[in-house]
């Protein structure tokens, strides 16, 4: 399959998690495994809406699901130490990310990241795979007032990166950071990871690639046709 942009964007805005790394999965087995572990059963749709979603907007979730007596402090802690664990050990890029972040520095787009995790959890995550200096634009929690589905995690990467939103493409894996980057007025592409791309999502998307390399072959296809002689 291949994909087409409707234009050269200035600026490229990347989610992190499930987008360049497989955190998601490793989310989705600690939350899963400790909820089984407090004697809870944790249904992986209730997960799966939860992707994208700030940490407060997770708890308020979960809160609401498990009740009142829940111990979420608990739950959350424990949840934390098993991802911890887990993305110590079997943290992986996702395919085709260095490859795309090298045309970009090839074609000097500027580019940037867009997510509900904490700036710790970012530089962990990125200092793991050497790639701590390659994204010198971060946009995390704290960073923002309104997270995911809302647009200012996108609207505050295109002020820090000088670029007009509408000029920016916008990589996600989520229907919440697909939402939030429509709503930016962004070029949006979703690489889907554990959720599907509904049509909802797909009318909100310029277009819908199964992993980076495509994003890639599109923005080298479309820079080529822009130094193409007329």
């Amino acid at each position: 399959m291949s994909i087409r942009l409707p234009r050269m964007p200035q600026a490229v805005v990347f989610d992190m998690d499930g987008l360049l790394f497989d955190t998601e999965a490793l989310y989705r087995d600690a939350m899963l495994a400790t909820a089984k572990a407090l004697g809870q059963t944790m249904p992986l749709s209730l997960y799966l809406a939860t992707i994208g979603l700030s940490g407060e907007a997770t708890r308020q979730s979960l809160s609401k699901h498990f009740g009142a007596d829940f111990d979420l402090d608990r739950f959350w802690e424990q949840a934390a130490a098993a991802f911890h664990i887990l993305a110590t050990t079997e943290l992986r890029l996702k395919p085709g990310v260095v490859e795309l972040i090298g045309s970009l520095e090839d074609l000097d787009i500027p580019f940037a990241i867009a997510t509900s995790s904490r700036h710790h959890d970012v530089e962990r995550n990125l200092g793991l795979h050497g790639l701590l200096d390659r994204f010198p634009v971060v946009v995390a929690h704290g960073d923002y007032q309104l997270g995911k589905p809302h647009p200012e995690p996108f609207l505050t990467a295109a002020r820090r990166l000088d670029v007009a939103p509408e000029l920016c493409l916008a990589l996600e894996d989520s229907h919440n950071g697909v939402c939030s980057a429509s709503s930016a007025g962004m070029m949006t592409i979703m690489v889907p990871d554990l959720l599907v791309a509904t049509e909802e999502i797909r009318a909100l998307c310029v277009s819908v690639a199964s992993h980076l390399g495509e994003v890639r072959d599109a923005l080298l296809h479309h820079s080529r046709g822009a130094h193409a002689p007329a």
